[in-house]
């Protein structure tokens, strides 16, 4: 279950950090000892409030504050102070290493996983189906209750399918249980760890952590650096960015309150949303069926990632089309050759994207809704009241929908009909990376031949991004509208449909892939 969407302490915690390091980097004094300071003005006071120390508190809070200056995390068994290694030379280095997504080990509750429990709600009642259907005699009665001996227990669950009360419950790492790579387990002292050979960086862990103990790493000190030297930085912001800001602000006022910002000016990246839609769309018709079985979107990169790990054999079945961040940063660049490009949007995995040999020299900086809301807060822009600038009119409404889940392989379905209206294309969409995995199950089982496949690591679509602000089914809605008031509708309309034919192929290179 993900708590996106609902402001908790937790999302209060990251939006002060984020706050917090913005004005740090907008003061330019660049003395990193008062990064010190950060968890006593965001956790002040002598009483802790959540936690059972306030040391603990300002302890995961200093945590936080080195993630969102792009640092790694300080190791538990050594005395180091919080600006540890922070200096010009690394932070300037404005393309990070991974790992983005990190677990702050003492912020772990140390959740149990895959444990049977008896609830208050247990009746002790006389028919006693748990006791009957255990395998293992691991349940008895005890003081009048069902009891369960974890020594015993299998954990097969039948205990649980037959109780007429629904008292036994079972209990698992938030978490792990969320994450679609089966990447989170236990350490020894029981607390979440990550295998980073299975992690694909799509940070629904993060939002699925009722303790706060996941947060991943950001740019927004670099950013601010970048735009305060003069650079001329232009932001490309993502379809699902329509009512993250707050209901009041309309798309012409966010662009006026990021140009204020200092950014020098905002492209949507529907612009590349309708490109990689054009060219998936062609890609279908030229290979499926005859040189492919079925062709898989590509826009999702921890989707993309997971489906070339786990189904190596479908690596030429994920379309080699760029993503729309990268298409709309090269058009950008295009026209700016001098610029730098910040992709601002829900993901996560977008900053491991970013990292890519294809990527880096086009997307210079990767923040999220909530880290860009942090900056608002850092220079007291009062978004709702805001001079709205120009319209910003550049994406279709297809391009707009990618945002939602199955608005992008409806976008590639339009353009197909355009080019051969006969052409009949069925669909499968999946949103999670479970629910993704059982649809390659279907296609590896020759279930879907002559699909196109849509695949999503959030559920509900990018909507649904760990750097969300609102509620999912309240972003789909705003997305929605927001399409309808696109002057255009199929991908192919767009004018600018030109730009694909000046890009080059160096996007393949990654995959060793003929385009």
């Amino acid at each position: 279950m993900s708590l996106k969407g609902i402001f908790t302490v937790i999302a209060k915690v990251r939006r002060d950090v984020f706050t917090e390091v913005a004005k740090f980097a907008y003061e330019g004094d660049n003395d990193y000892n008062k990064l010190e300071e950060i968890p006593y003005k965001i956790i002040p006071g002598e009483i802790a409030t959540v936690r059972e120390s306030i040391f603990l508190e300002r302890a995961i809070v200093g945590e936080r504050v080195r993630l969102a200056m792009g640092m790694p995390l300080r190791k538990i068994n050594e005395h180091a102070p919080l600006s540890t290694g922070i200096d010009e030379k690394s932070v300037s280095n404005i393309i990070h290493k991974p790992p983005f997504v990190n677990i702050i080990k003492f912020a772990c509750n140390s959740c149990p996983d895959n444990v049977y429990k008896t609830s208050d709600m247990c009746r002790g009642c006389l028919a006693r189906p748990c006791i009957e259907v255990c395998p293992k005699d691991a349940v008895s009665m005890v003081n009048g209750k069902s009891f369960i001996d974890q020594e015993k227990c299998i954990k097969c669950g039948r205990c649980k399918s037959v109780c007429p009360y629904s008292a036994i419950i079972k209990m698992e790492r938030p978490c792990a249980v969320s994450c679609g790579m089966d990447a989170i387990k236990s350490d020894d002292f029981g607390r979440a760890t990550i295998d980073y050979e299975k992690c694909v960086s799509c940070g629904v862990c993060i939002s699925s952590c009722p303790f706060g103990a996941i947060a991943d790493k950001t740019q927004i000190y670099q950013l601010i650096q970048e735009i305060k030297s003069g650079s001329k930085v232009i932001a490309e912001i993502a379809p699902a960015f329509v009512g993250q800001f707050g209901p009041k602000v309309t798309p012409e006022k966010l662009k006026a309150a990021l140009i204020k910002l200092g950014f020098f000016d905002v492209v949507e990246v529907a612009i590349g949303a309708d490109l990689c839609t054009i060219e998936e769309a062609e890609d279908y018709l030229s290979k499926v069926p005859d040189k492919l079985e079925f062709m898989a979107t590509s826009c999702c990169p921890s989707w993309s990632v997971m489906a070339k790990k786990q189904f190596p054999e479908f690596k030429d079945n994920i379309s080699m089309a760029m993503t729309p961040m990268v298409f709309t940063a090269r058009f950008i660049k295009q026209k700016h050759e001098d610029a730098k490009v910040a992709f601002i949007g829900p993901c996560v995995s977008k900053k491991l994207e970013a990292t890519r040999n294809s990527v880096k020299s086009h997307v210079d900086y990767v923040l999220t809704f909530e880290e860009v809301m942090g900056m608002f807060e850092a220079k007291d822009i009062q978004l709702e009241e805001i001079e709205p600038a120009k319209d910003m009119n550049y994406g279709t409404a297809a391009g707009r929908g990618f945002a939602v889940s199955g608005g992008v392989a409806n976008a590639v379905v339009d353009v197909i009909k355009k080019i051969d209206p006969e052409r009949e294309v069925p669909v499968d969409s999946a949103d999670g990376l479970k629910e993704c995995r059982n649809m390659l199950l279907l296609a590896k089982a020759g279930k879907r031949k002559g699909y196109l496949l849509e695949g999503m690591a959030c559920p509900g679509g990018c909507v649904a991004g760990t750097g969300t602000i609102q509620p999912v089914s309240k972003s789909t809605a705003t997305v929605n509208v927001y399409k309808k008031k696109a002057p255009l509708q199929v991908a192919n309309e767009s004018k600018f449909s030109h730009v694909l034919a000046n890009l080059d192929d160096s996007w393949y290179d990654d995959w060793n892939i003929e385009k």
